[in-house]
């Protein structure tokens, strides 16, 4: 899968959901049914993964950031949409088990990986659709999310934070805009649209921990889905195609210096907040070696 347009025009006659079950097939050798078996045990992964960090017994082991999810979930709203401030909370919270070492689903990166089940749980609870059809939105995700692979890059260290949460604020769009019936032309103009708004976003973690800023940036990249999803949905269209987006986001990429490249030496990273933290960190990491080695 190498353009999102060629999806489009295939899917004139069918959905995009079926182009990208069709593609898939033909890469893999797998049935449909095979293929929507897959992702359903991903579907329900992510609610497991959701489920377990929200319940009580959690443990966090994040260092930075504890429970800025659950406190943003517990507060009062006062300009998000209830699907909005759930999904922005769910993501964090996701981000913050990624963190802790607890099972998630990379989709499309572990760094990104609050963004799309926070989005499309939300929506789903706030909605009340099928699983059978969330399923259909994460199939519809994936397709966009290979084309992003092959064109561009999911990587931060090759490409950026845009290359992660921006993928994923894209896959997220593209499902929303399938659920809510939208065409496939709309589905490749939200794509555009999203990765539009976060082109150039730097990777620069914090300690070379991903915690500070990647959980909050789940939590963007989740606002960002629903309101590209939602101009789409309007007829909005994006002057740039999708794939031309994708292209210019994996040469912004490619042109980023090393230090914004997950190797926590530019961005926030190299504040001098960003600095004190590292140096804490290593001390205490090598004192807990010295530690370890006496005894």
């Amino acid at each position: 899968m190498n353009s999102i347009e060629e999806i489009v025009k295939e899917a004139e006659s069918s959905s995009f959901f079926d182009v990208v079950l069709k593609k898939n097939s033909e890469l893999t050798g797998k049935t449909p049914d095979d293929t929507v078996e897959f992702f359903k045990k991903i579907w329900f992964t992510m609610k497991d993964s959701l489920r377990r960090a929200l319940s009580p017994e959690f443990k966090s082991s994040a260092i930075l950031v504890k429970g800025d999810g659950k406190r943003f979930l517990g507060s009062e709203g006062l300009f998000l949409s209830p699907v909005v401030k759930k999904a922005v909370g769910y993501a964090m919270v996701i981000g913050e088990a990624n963190a802790s070492m607890c099972r998630i689903v990379a989709f499309p990166t572990a760094g990104a990986s609050g963004t799309v089940p926070g989005v499309l749980i939300a929506y789903q609870e706030e909605f009340g659709e099928r699983d059978e059809r969330m399923i259909e939105g994460l199939v519809v995700a994936s397709g966009v999310g290979a084309v992003i692979g092959n064109r561009a890059t999911l990587s931060g260290a090759e490409g950026g934070c845009q290359a992660e949460c921006g993928a994923a604020a894209a896959m997220a769009a593209a499902a929303l805009v399938h659920l809510n019936n939208g065409s496939p032309s709309m589905i490749q103009h939200a794509v555009a649209i999203a990765l539009k708004n976060i082109m150039g976003l730097v990777c620069d973690p914090v300690a070379g921990l991903v915690e500070v800023p990647c959980i909050k940036r789940n939590a963007m990249a989740a606002s960002l889905a629903f309101l590209s999803s939602e101009l789409a949905l309007s007829g909005i269209k994006s002057v740039i195609p999708a794939d031309e987006v994708i292209d210019a986001m994996g040469n912004v990429g490619r042109k980023l210096p090393e230090e914004l490249r997950e190797t926590a030496l530019g961005g926030v990273a190299a504040t001098p907040t960003g600095r004190r933290i590292a140096k804490k960190l290593t001390r205490m990491r090598n004192k807990f070696l010295k530690n370890s080695k006496s005894d």
